[in-house]
């Protein structure tokens, strides 16, 4: 059997996940509500009982650093890390398809480790495979070779030229085109799960997986794909504000504080 990870990441304790927060879209107004429901979260629900938050990806509609500038504005988000960082919250980012970008800003200012791709973990002694999502269908070529080309060194530091204002005013221009001419983009997402879940049954070929959680979709979704592993997806806080909760070999998927069977 050829193994396609390498040794996981061991880590235990009570454990959160959740991925898709979007903030910066629609507008400034609408994205300050979705900010004000995922601060009541970590500081309500995370902060009392976490020892580790993973953070699955396009936490923010864009993401951009130059060297001393980073995107305005999330004072609220920032100062609930920091105090889930002083409380000693292991805090893990996975990079996804709109904040590809990140470089050191998140693990100076708050310890994070950051991922760039999927990464196997053991969790209170049992196997995760987790990450963002994007990118499992070899199908799909032409995102595949998009990803690429945003991923590209060069085209970053030639993106990076740009004066800030112009280059997070382009940003968003095509964010809201992407989105305008997606015909069904809630549709389209859903069958995302789909590719995810072809791909998880791939991988059991070759490894011993439980659990596998990804976002990206937007859908939460639990589905069992095998006789000792699940599929779970994180969903999204445009329209679900859905997360993930692992205490000792309990997994429970959440929509709005309700348990999703």
């Amino acid at each position: 059997m050829n193994k396609l990870f390498e040794k996981p990441v061991e880590i235990e304790g009570v454990v959160y996940l959740a991925s898709d927060f979007h903030l910066g879209i629609p507008d400034k107004a609408e994205s300050r509500i979705r900010e004000d429901h995922i601060v009541r979260w970590l500081e309500q629900t995370v902060l009392p009982d976490a020892s580790h938050l993973f953070l699955l990806g396009d936490i923010f509609d864009f993401w951009f650093e130059y060297k001393h500038v980073v995107p305005r504005g999330y004072y609220r988000f920032f100062n609930a890390l920091s105090q889930l960082k002083n409380k000693n919250v292991q805090l893990f980012y996975f990079t996804g398809n709109h904040d590809m970008w990140i470089k050191n800003y998140f693990i100076e200012e708050f310890n994070m480790r950051v991922f760039k791709q999927q990464q196997p973990f053991l969790i209170n002694h049992t196997r995760y495979l987790i990450g963002h999502g994007d990118g499992l269908d070899p199908r799909d070529k032409g995102y595949l070779l998009l990803k690429k080309i945003f991923a590209f060194t060069p085209n970053i530091w030639l993106y990076g030229l740009l004066p800030s204002r112009v280059a997070f005013a382009v940003a968003q221009c095509m964010s809201r085109e992407s989105r305008r001419h997606s015909s069904n983009p809630a549709m389209k997402k859903c069958r995302e799960n789909e590719s995810q879940i072809n791909y998880a049954r791939e991988v059991l070929k070759n490894e011993d997986i439980q659990y596998f959680i990804y976002g990206h979709c937007h859908c939460p979704a639990r589905e069992k794909i095998a006789s000792s592993a699940t599929y779970i997806n994180t969903g999204d806080w445009l329209s679900h504000r859905s997360y993930v909760r692992i205490e000792g070999n309990e997994v429970v998927l959440y929509d709005k504080d309700v348990a999703v069977l």
